[in-house]
């Protein structure tokens, strides 16, 4: 089950994402557990950075694996503030970069990894891959 909550913010995100992401997770040959997605602000996941990761600056998006074999478990939080700010910066549109972002999180739940160039572009391949799945 995916599920989304929201901390310190007013905005929400379109819920028909779930079946997405869901797709996403069949394709990769894994099993759905269970995902929260944690929506936040900046400030809000800078804390998380920080008391978790020791790491002091902000990201669009960290990921807790509680992966088991198959099955895709774990908490995803989410800044919308950075995306939003990144989309600017990229002149990207909010949503795609959204789901970019919400993707990137299954896929490293799946087992992808970005900390090398290969790993990254690895990742972002499989980003572009179901992005241009979306909706069909």
């Amino acid at each position: 089950m995916i599920q989304f909550f929201y901390e310190n913010l007013h905005e929400t995100v379109n819920t028909d994402y779930k079946t997405w992401l869901e797709d996403i997770i069949l394709s990769e040959g894994k099993k759905l557990g269970e995902i929260n997605y944690i929506f936040c602000d900046d400030e809000y996941l800078l804390k998380v950075n920080q008391d978790y990761l020791q790491h002091d600056y902000y990201t669009d998006i960290i990921t807790f694996d509680y992966v088991k074999g198959r099955t895709i478990s774990g908490e995803i939080f989410v800044s919308l503030q950075r995306i939003s700010d990144n989309a600017s910066t990229l002149s990207k549109d909010y949503e795609e970069e959204l789901r970019r972002v919400l993707a990137h999180g299954v896929l490293h739940l799946s087992g992808y990894k970005d900390k090398s160039e290969e790993e990254e572009q690895l990742m972002r391949s499989k980003e572009d891959y179901y992005l241009a799945k979306y909706g069909n």
